[in-house]
């Protein structure tokens, strides 16, 4: 079972594109369409019934608009959401300010148990992005060095999945915002172990509660609508890691 892919880019602004009408009213989110920082914010958008109020605007990373430095985030950084007049950054905050401000259902959970799970399930997605780029930089090693580099990550959220497993299959047992942080990162791990310069690694082998998680996920429309398009991410990585970017992560 692999995460389904269906999302399509829409026009990517870059260096010479046209200045939107900033801070006219409009809330928009800038996202790198490659990025799974601004697929977090795109998935909570879409869970939350947001397409209307908020209008998403594809900024290319590499070849940034003038005008998106100068005079709307110096900072540089995307995602952002322009909202109200200010300028709000980091992808993980921007869960908890749509959950706050804005309408639709809920990722954010209320029990004091589940608080605590989810701020240590978050806070562990920095350990869990840098084992995936070392897992990518050993991706010419042999299978036993990337289990090294990954299996452990994975196990841990193997074991964090079980400890609401009664209650449903995801992190918390419900939907919620741990599911929206996590799901980009997985999506990547699978279409990268799945041939990708002839590796293939099966994340989900020993680990029945990741593979539930994975077939839930793909039940939710807020994820498979904004799930990257598999071909064109695929080719993606073959180009960076035909350009050894991460073996400087192997070590």
């Amino acid at each position: 079972m692999t995460l389904a892919a269906s999302h399509k880019f829409s026009q990517v602004l870059k260096s010479n594109s046209k200045c939107p009408n900033l801070f006219d009213g409009t809330t928009r989110l800038y996202y790198d369409p490659l990025s799974f920082y601004g697929q977090r914010v795109r998935i909570a958008r879409s869970y939350k019934g947001l397409e209307e109020e908020i209008e998403c605007v594809a900024i290319s990373i590499s070849d940034k608009p003038v005008w998106f430095t100068e005079k709307l985030y110096p900072v540089g950084k995307v995602p952002v959401l322009e909202h109200n007049g200010q300028v709000k950054g980091e992808s993980l905050d921007l869960l908890e300010y749509l959950d706050q401000e804005f309408g639709g259902p809920t990722i954010m959970p209320t029990e004091e148990d589940k608080k605590e799970a989810a701020a240590e399930l978050l806070k562990y997605t920095d350990t869990f992005h840098t084992a995936w780029r070392r897992g990518l930089g050993s991706y010419d090693a042999s299978p036993a060095a990337i289990e090294n580099a990954v299996a452990p990550v994975l196990d841990y959220l193997e074991n964090a999945l079980r400890k609401y497993a009664t209650q449903g299959p995801f992190f918390l047992g419900h939907y919620s915002l741990v599911d929206v942080a996590y799901a980009p990162y997985i999506e990547r791990f699978q279409i990268a172990f799945s041939g990708v310069s002839g590796v293939k690694y099966d994340i989900t082998a020993g680990r029945p509660n990741l593979a539930k998680w994975i077939q839930a996920i793909n039940t939710v429309d807020a994820h498979t609508s904004n799930s990257l398009e598999h071909d064109g991410l695929r080719g993606e990585f073959q180009k960076v890691l035909d350009s050894g970017f991460f073996r400087r992560f192997s070590d």
